[in-house]
């Protein structure tokens, strides 16, 4: 999609003028067509990732229907995150030898096709599988959309569109919940992919027409032993979270899993670091040379995490631990969702004249404080409060995912963004798949210790609940002893790299 191009860093005010124009030059040449381009992938990415929770509200009337736990029922979305981490190392490749509107169409279509196929699954398994389906499309989609923005976007107003791509990938899965409660107030779990299949076909056909072939391509190889390597590393891992509660029944696998899932996972760095020299590697590893983006991706795993788990938590409490309608639940959700929502796009705009840290530190601490408060939570915890928990949550989170993203690609040369993006988005999908299957694991490990002892159904789950968030707030405390790591010093931009005016802004 794009190609690699060495600049030396201007010494004189007419080189620094020269390199702005250069900068954005793309916008000129576009002019609309970059608009166009990024809004449909905007729209349609958004479609994508509510799947990423939108059955959250839904599991506890699955779990009856097809006869399965909690823990089982939960993998509809670890197992979308998990294809997704698997399928996303691919698209370093696939962005190097597709156009974007060849990978736009692909990816709609595997989408249109997992949602139909959802919308009638006749079991369990069916499901599983279409969730797959739908992961492998909504997995194309978002490096597509990361890499055409900072190829297309002037390095200055990157901050605003990396805080409207933020509202796609952070209030998507926040708002997932809410939807899914007002479609199943009324109507079946199946409504909820029935009602997106025609909204999904709408963007498809706005995309085909919008979507101009931009960039080159090349012939680059496709190491198979690399895919086969990442998907049983990142599977044997996120599996050996996801069974930990199996642990306290003697169950082994989980251990065997996560030994097996880090072995492969270190035979696959090896490996492409070896491709590396021939030039015929999956996933370029040299983004984590950059100090920046080592410290921001690790935070934006930690936000998935916590995010992901957050919106699967919530609404099993309220409704096995409240006796809360699915309806109420969405709608408790949605001040959290709206509020991301409204303050990702004014984070970006102040990235671009503060940097990250001044953003970064203090919305690690709200972010943990929201953890926290909400694992204080009771039988008697008013409503009103719990939202007021979400909601600071939500404002950590917003104030974090914007600056993490535009300072973690921000830092990497040109040539690298493809697989910088892929990087990101790779981890940001095993951290929130992990994240997802921890904090379940923590709640059916308190639910299963409190009901053991006498307790009550409802008054288990809210002791599962509590554990839930205790281990959310560790991850809180987590972001913030990161938090003070992330900086944009002059000396970090790569010597080929653009002239990044926010990167040669020292923060305070």
């Amino acid at each position: 999609m794009t190609t690699s191009h060495h600049r030396e860093h201007p010494s004189s005010e007419t080189d620094t003028a020269s390199a702005a124009a250069r900068a954005i030059e793309p916008e000129r040449a576009v002019g609309k067509g970059v608009t166009a381009t990024i809004t449909a992938l905007v729209l349609s990415a958004m479609i994508m990732i509510l799947n990423e929770t939108v059955l959250s509200v839904a599991l506890p009337n699955l779990m009856v229907e097809f006869t399965v736990t909690a823990t089982t029922a939960q993998w509809l979305t670890t197992g979308f995150l998990l294809t997704m981490a698997v399928v996303i190392p691919t698209t370093g490749f696939l962005l190097q030898r597709f156009t974007t509107r060849r990978l736009f169409v692909w990816a709609l279509l595997l989408f249109i096709a997992g949602t139909v196929l959802a919308a009638v699954a006749p079991s369990f398994a069916v499901l599983l599988a279409a969730r797959v389906i739908q992961a492998s499309g909504t997995a194309i989609i978002l490096p597509v959309l990361m890499t055409t923005t900072l190829t297309m976007v002037p390095v200055a107003y990157r901050g605003t569109v990396m805080g409207l791509n933020a509202i796609v990938i952070s209030v998507a899965p926040a708002i997932g919940p809410t939807l899914s409660g007002l479609i199943l107030n009324s109507l079946s779990w199946r409504w909820v992919f029935g009602l997106m299949i025609p909204v999904a076909a709408i963007v498809f056909l706005v995309g085909v027409i919008a979507i101009r072939t931009t960039g080159e391509t090349r012939k680059a190889p496709l190491d198979a032993v690399s895919v086969v390597l990442s998907a049983v590393a990142f599977g044997g891992i996120v599996y050996s979270l996801s069974s930990i509660g199996e642990l306290l029944h003697g169950a082994w696998i989980p251990l065997i899993a996560l030994v097996v899932g880090a072995a492969t996972l270190a035979v696959f760095i090896a490996r492409q670091r070896t491709l590396q020299k021939s030039g015929s590697v999956l996933l370029d590893l040299r983004p984590f040379a950059v100090h920046n983006f080592r410290i921001s991706v690790a935070m934006l795993m930690l936000l998935m995490g916590t995010l992901l788990g957050t919106v699967m938590v919530i609404p099993i409490f309220l409704q096995n631990g409240r006796g809360i309608s699915v309806l109420t639940i969405g709608l408790l959700l949605l001040p959290g969702g709206l509020v991301q929502g409204i303050i990702s796009p004014v984070i970006g705009r102040l990235y671009d004249k503060v940097g990250p840290r001044p953003l970064v530190i203090p919305g690690a601490f709200i972010l943990a404080a929201g953890q926290w408060w909400l694992s204080t939570v009771t039988t008697g915890t008013p409503l009103g409060l719990v939202i007021a928990m979400h909601v600071m949550f939500c404002i950590g989170f917003g104030m974090l995912m914007t600056p993490l993203m535009t300072t973690a690609l921000g830092a990497l040369p040109r040539e690298l963004y493809g697989h910088g993006s892929a990087i990101m988005n790779t981890l940001q999908q095993l951290g929130g798949a992990a994240g997802t299957a921890v904090l379940i694991a923590a709640m059916t490990i308190g639910t299963t210790t409190a009901a053991a002892s006498g307790v009550a159904a409802e008054a288990s789950v809210v002791a599962g609940t509590e554990k839930a968030f205790f281990v959310g707030g560790i991850l809180g405390l987590a972001t913030i002893l990161c938090s003070f790591f992330v900086r944009r010093l002059p000396d970090e931009a790569p010597a080929n790299q653009e002239p990044l005016e926010a990167t040669e802004r020292v923060d305070a």
